[in-house]
């Protein structure tokens, strides 16, 4: 597969970053799949940095797409707002579930838009759970943590 020109068919329209190819978990992972909405913070300079620590845990296929949804929506408020120079994603294994952390060095804005409030609510009736820590100049964290059982 060549990365870069995988990464170059992920843009953003009107702010949002889009894929404009079907999401294939089964192909290159959840990472990966959220990897690739990273590239238009790359091209415009932002440096992505990722921490996924392996240990092997299946998650469904629902709750990898709310996971890439979640990141979606996380990333899209990074590119629009933060004037964030990095951002790290986390994908995390914790007691029972795992967890998705977004965190930028932007402006700390914190995530207000419609896509948060639908993505929250999905996240909620899945009885996972949303925390978004942001600090003025000091940037912001989206914290997404989801149940496996």
């Amino acid at each position: 597969m060549n990365n870069a020109a995988t990464l170059e068919e992920v843009t953003e329209v009107g702010g949002v970053i889009t894929d404009p190819e079907p999401v294939d978990f089964h192909r290159l992972g959840l990472a990966g799949c959220i990897d690739r909405l990273t590239a238009p913070l790359r091209r415009q300079g932002t440096c992505a940095h990722w921490e996924t620590p392996h240990h092997g845990v299946e998650i469904s296929a629902s709750c990898a797409i709310l996971l890439y949804q979640s990141a979606q929506e996380a990333l899209s408020h990074t590119f629009r707002h933060s004037h964030a120079t990095d951002v790290t994603v986390r994908l995390a294994a914790v007691f029972h579930g795992i967890r998705l952390t977004v965190a930028d060095n932007g402006c700390g804005s914190g995530p207000r838009s419609a896509g948060h409030r639908t993505v929250h609510a999905a996240v909620q009736e899945a009885g996972g759970t949303v925390a978004v820590d942001s600090e003025p100049g000091l940037g912001t964290a989206v914290t997404v943590t989801i149940p496996l059982d």
